[in-house]
């Protein structure tokens, strides 16, 4: 076992305000050194915004990540979501789009284009995808069967060029257009279907670095709109799979249940995921008791923990020089210093498609 500390560091840029230094007490990082060194810190790069989700590493090496502004209970008026952009090299954090759609996922191609998952809540409800170069979007997916989806969450990319995405529904007053929570894919030629209709509430979701595996997390908080925003309304709701499962991925896409490697209940399960390059799991597990990213080896076996100070949503590798950073987003609006964007040094190098 080893300590680190969490740190803020001042974000210098014109769109936010500064951040004043501010130590956030310290945790017990456990597991193997092969993943994390015992002298590994986190700091926080980007705080004050409203429920961060979905960090990614462009080709260029900066980090994208959405900032969720949920209407429900907001002040009025209303934020309509951003997707903001953090430059690793000059420690500056800039809106790159507003609306975004309620962007939640985000991930590039092998081209470098910025694929999102658009959610509810006066949101999208699809999935785009958009050249850095010309800013120019394009809708990849709306309809299932002609019917809306509900809520495209998060995604992850093969090495033939196929999208794959879960579709769950959480919050907003939009009504649900698929009665099944499903994992879907996108084929380069614009295809879509639904791979996947039994993981229960699918969530987070990683192609594994030898392209073999599909990895699904199932986060069913029982909720599908506004009910779950009061601790007490939250209570009420009946909760259902909390899961980080393994499915056999074919050549052509196709995804077979494979085990369930982790089941979380009674606890809260994950939300998001990514993979390094050795095949290992970095999870974002949103248990109360226990809230932080947990490594897992291929087989669910943990490896080593992470602790976060809020409840964790997501992770993602740099790039390049990058490569054994690992990002996170945590915490909301209603925690000390909102919403973050935090970084880790780990050991292992980050699998991103070649």
């Amino acid at each position: 076992m080893s300590r680190f500390r969490f740190i803020f560091v001042a974000v210098m840029v014109s769109t936010f305000p500064a951040l004043l230094s501010a130590a956030v007490p310290s945790a017990v990082v456990q597991g193997d050194p092969q993943i994390i060194d015992a002298n590994a810190q986190m700091e926080v790069v980007h705080a004050g915004a409203f429920f961060t989700e979905g960090p990614a590493a462009a080709l260029d090496g900066s980090i994208y990540f959405s900032d969720i502004t949920f209407t429900g209970g907001a002040s009025w008026p209303p934020e309509a979501g951003h997707i903001l952009r953090y430059d690793p090299a000059r420690g500056e954090t800039t809106v790159y789009r507003s609306p975004s759609g309620m962007s939640n996922g985000l991930k590039f191609d092998a081209q470098g284009r910025l694929v999102a998952c658009e959610g509810a809540d006066h949101g999208g409800r699809r999935v785009t995808r958009t050249d850095l170069t010309t800013g120019k979007t394009v809708i990849l997916a709306t309809h299932y069967n002609g019917q809306r989806l509900n809520a495209p969450n998060d995604l992850s990319l093969d090495e033939s060029g196929r999208i794959y995405f879960s579709d769950p529904k959480y919050l907003g007053h939009e009504p649900m257009g698929q009665e099944v929570f499903g994992v879907y894919r996108i084929d380069p030629d614009g295809r879509l279907t639904r791979i996947i209709a039994d993981a229960g509430k699918p969530n987070g979701i990683s192609v594994s670095p030898d392209q073999r595996s599909l990895y699904v997390v199932s986060n069913d908080n029982g909720s599908h709109a506004f009910d779950r925003l009061s601790p007490e309304a939250a209570q009420r709701l009946a909760k259902g799979r909390m899961t980080l499962s393994a499915y056999d991925l074919s050549a052509e896409g196709a995804a077979t249940f494979r085990e369930t490697l982790v089941d979380y209940a009674p606890q809260d399960g994950p939300d998001g995921l990514v993979c390094d390059e050795a095949g290992n799991l970095y999870v974002a597990v949103r248990d109360q008791t226990r809230m932080g990213i947990y490594v897992y080896s291929p087989k669910g076996e943990e490896r080593a923990y992470i602790p976060t100070p809020a409840l964790p949503t997501n992770v993602a590798f740099g790039r390049g020089a990058d490569a054994r950073t690992l990002y996170i987003t945590y915490g909301d609006n209603t925690t000390e210093g909102g919403a973050v964007l935090a970084r880790i040094q780990v050991v292992n190098r980050g699998y991103q498609l070649p």
